[in-house]
């Protein structure tokens, strides 16, 4: 059963963090393990991968992290460098509120140079593989005296790579008086042997993943890159020529985020999540009911319960925790037996949480390639003529024969004449709509998730040699190519969708597609002249006559200041912040 943040016990401190990152409810795997790990017994969670276990044991963790020590408190393995990475920097996230805790990530393929730093630097939460921690452990350079809480992330995953034998000699080091967790898909028998040998009258918190079915309407998924969502989202809608819809993301700080891209984008669109007061909740769903707004941006604890008749479509921009929450969330299309659709972004790792949703819910998802610019502009020509021919047909137009005749009388062909008007009005829209870039396929996981063979085993290799390597030949297996990071990927550096951490706000310059700017130039003055950092730099909208640059808020006075007066492309920037 879920449960609200505030309801599991957690310190202000704490609960700040999860609000400063949009989360109104608890994942069902939150929902139990927090409060029993709270009570400081050994827990055994068992859950499908992408339920929010990360959360469920990193807020326990800051909770009983003492920053005035200086030395590792809690120790989180995993088996991969990327989801050491991953855990890194939700914990980071987490911690926002307790002012002076430190995590350090620490795994292969790393200079050992910086690791060393970190933990002769007072590190209170370690997350690393268990290749690289035995490491350290052997080199002296990370202790277990202080250890209050030994975290195994995704246990199954690191038996089937081998890691058993590492992980028992770092639990056998660890101090006899630490918490114990476990988080695991399944539990085998080597696993249940680590947990009968080392953990003291554990809680079990299980999550059973129950199958259900969903509703019968078209479901279709598209593979985006992160940074391309926004851009995809309105291709789509241009598309399919979408007027009526909801959009579903994950936190509020995602909603109102997209909202604002959406109107500045020229679409009608509200938001509706946790913050707003009844009455403000109501007016929007009496606006969008009236159809004076387009699409609804909303959290799924907003969106419970909603009642509106004919949705065309409804996008999930962010995938749910799990399958009950995607059935509730595409039910609200396609209601009394009427057509219905439902679309899903997937990004990056996000295919194996797609994988188990469609797993649990035996849904038929059609796979579908992202339509490019010329598709897209194909379309809105298409849409253009349909136009124009039922207005002709019609005869619903105020007749111009004045002005034509004067056209014609210096000689202009009636041919030219209306390619003139027709490119007048279709310059007019373009101008309208900010610019938009040819969009790079996301890489990486699509011949794992065609393949679909759930929860897939790493093959091993046969080694000539029979025998068992030692560790220092072995290395730490995490030290592997990080394929889902590659600084050479086609969708690298594209500048106009980059997360910045901290809430932004806009700084407009008084340039755009008129005075021959592209987003790249925008972007390198910017970072060239204010010397800020590249990931305090957003969204950057490029419009006919401006620009707004989305910065950190910590920021963007710095950047409007050092901005204006200065000489770009023959032009004198002005500022102005909002």
């Amino acid at each position: 059963m879920k449960k609200l943040f505030s309801e599991l016990g957690l310190s202000d401190s704490s609960l700040k963090a999860v609000a400063r990152m949009g989360f109104e409810e608890a994942s069902p795997i939150q929902s139990e393990a927090i409060p029993a790990l709270l009570t400081g017994r050994d827990v055994v969670g068992q859950s499908q991968t992408g339920s929010g276990k990360t959360a469920a044991f990193a807020l326990p963790a800051i909770e009983r992290v003492d920053v005035s020590l200086a030395q590792p408190q809690a120790l989180i393995l995993c088996p991969t460098r990327e989801l050491v990475v991953q855990v890194a920097e939700e914990t980071s996230k987490l911690a926002f509120g307790k002012k002076g805790l430190r995590e350090l990530p620490i795994y292969g393929g790393q200079s050992y140079d910086r690791q060393f730093r970190g933990l002769a630097q007072g590190a209170h939460i370690v997350i690393g593989t268990p290749g690289r921690v035995l490491d350290h452990l052997k080199r002296g350079s990370l202790k277990l005296d202080s250890i209050k809480m030994l975290i195994l992330d995704e246990v199954d995953r690191m038996l089937d790579m081998g890691f058993v034998d590492d992980i028992r000699e770092v639990l056998v080091q660890a101090p006899d008086d630490r918490q114990l967790v476990f988080f695991s898909a399944t539990l085998p028998n080597p696993i249940a042997k680590l947990i009968k040998t080392f953990a003291k009258d554990p809680i079990h918190v299980k999550i059973e993943s129950a199958e259900m079915t969903v509703p019968e309407i078209e479901q279709v998924w598209y593979e985006v890159n992160r940074r391309s969502k926004v851009e995809v989202l309105c291709r789509l809608i241009d598309m399919e020529d979408i007027r009526y819809a909801i959009i579903f993301c994950a936190t509020k700080v995602m909603v109102d985020d997209l909202v604002e891209h959406l109107i500045a984008r020229g679409y009608a669109a509200d938001r509706l999540h946790g913050d707003l007061t009844q009455n403000l909740r109501e007016r929007v769903m009496n606006r969008f009911r009236s159809r004076k707004v387009e699409f609804l941006v909303a959290t799924d604890v907003a969106a419970r319960g909603l009642d509106v008749k004919d949705i065309e479509v409804v996008f999930n921009f962010d995938l749910p925790n799990d399958g009950e929450d995607y059935v509730h969330r595409i039910g609200r299309t396609g209601r009394a037996g009427g057509s219905g659709k439902a679309i899903t972004f997937v990004a990056g790792r996000e295919v194996y949480k797609f994988q188990n949703i469609q797993r649990h819910t035996k849904a038929r998802m059609k796979r579908m390639a992202v339509p490019t610019l010329e598709q897209v502009e194909e379309r809105r020509a298409n849409v253009f003529f349909d136009t124009l021919r039922t207005t002709l047909e019609e005869g619903a137009y105020p007749r111009q024969e004045a002005l034509i005749d004067r056209l014609l009388d210096q000689g202009h062909q009636p041919t030219d004449i209306i390619s003139a008007l027709m490119h007048l009005r279709q310059q007019d829209e373009q101008e309208s709509r900010p610019a938009v870039e040819e969009i790079a396929p996301a890489a990486g996981y699509r011949d794992a998730f065609d393949r679909d063979r759930g929860e897939r085993k790493p093959m091993r290799k046969k080694r000539e040699d029979s025998r068992r390597p030692d560790r220092s030949e072995r290395g730490d297996r995490s030290e592997r190519p990080d394929r889902s990071d590659r600084s050479d990927r086609p969708d690298a550096g594209l500048p106009t969708h980059q997360q910045v951490e901290e809430p932004t706000r806009a700084v407009f310059l008084n340039v755009g597609r008129k005075h021959k700017v592209k987003v790249g130039d925008v972007l390198g003055v910017v970072l060239g002249a204010t010397k800020v950092p590249r990931e305090c730099v957003g969204y950057i909208e490029l419009m006919n006559a401006e620009t707004r640059v989305m910065v950190g808020e910590s920021h963007a006075e710095k950047v409007a200041k050092k901005l204006n007066g200065i000489d770009f492309k023959k032009y004198t920037i002005e500022t102005r912040l909002e």
